[in-house]
């Protein structure tokens, strides 16, 4: 009885892709923020800019975990 992955395939590369576009959206926050401190002049407290920052890269990084955790790992090789 053959196995029909589309479905699995089709799952894992919509996941993929969700994945993507998260890290993606997680990297440009931490771009607009970091172009914001320097166009600020000092105008906006550094600290509280560089927390958001802090916390966009925990985020990130948690979201990164989470992927690495549920990634099976590869097989190993045959003999």
């Amino acid at each position: 009885m053959a196995l029909d992955l589309t479905a699995l395939t089709q799952a894992v590369n919509d996941e993929k892709t969700v994945e993507q576009s998260a890290i993606t959206l997680l990297n440009g926050l931490t771009k607009q923020i970091a172009d914001l401190v320097a166009a600020s002049g000092n105008t906006v407290d550094p600290a509280a800019l560089q927390a958001i920052v802090d916390q966009v890269n925990a985020d990130k990084q948690a979201l990164a975990d989470a992927v690495a955790a549920n990634t099976p790992a590869a097989p190993p090789p045959a003999p």
